[in-house]
């Protein structure tokens, strides 16, 4: 793969920003897909570093979820903002990473994608509900490094 802009395609990407909309709909938290091509960092760690620069960690209830990949490195991480980690148990995002991994090893990133944007809402929903007068703090458009 030579830019990251062929990861996906526009129709592709369009599909990712609208499972974003649908997911937000039912929870305060906010998601987040960050796609470069290869990271020299520990995935974990450059998907913390890239939490910051989207000034994830800046929303009002600390609930902000970020799907990073690194798509030459395949290699993928899904990082949680303090409020949701103070909350939840340890294995709170593994069936949504195992959602995406079903996906992703038959090549439909897009709709892994969207099953773990989808399955995030839906765990987020849980500890943080839509309550009147939440806004939407973040872009759902999909950012690339």
């Amino acid at each position: 793969m030579s830019k990251v802009e062929d990861f996906l395609t526009p129709a592709e990407e369009l599909e990712i920003v609208e499972a974003i909309r649908i997911a937000e709909k039912n929870t305060s938290g906010e998601i987040r897909v960050h796609i470069e091509r290869t990271t020299t960092m520990d995935a974990y760690e450059r998907a913390k570093e890239v939490f910051h620069e989207l000034k994830m960690d800046e929303t009002a209830l600390k609930n902000g979820v970020l799907i990073y990949l690194a798509v030459d490195d395949h290699n993928f991480v899904i990082c949680g903002d303090k409020g949701i980690n103070d909350v939840v148990g340890t294995d709170f995002w593994n069936c949504t990473r195992d959602a995406m991994v079903v996906q992703f090893k038959q090549n439909n990133f897009k709709q892994g994608l969207v099953d773990g944007i989808l399955r995030a809402g839906e765990q987020l929903k849980k500890y943080f509900p839509w309550q009147e007068g939440d806004t939407n703090e973040l872009s759902n458009e999909i950012s690339k490094g």
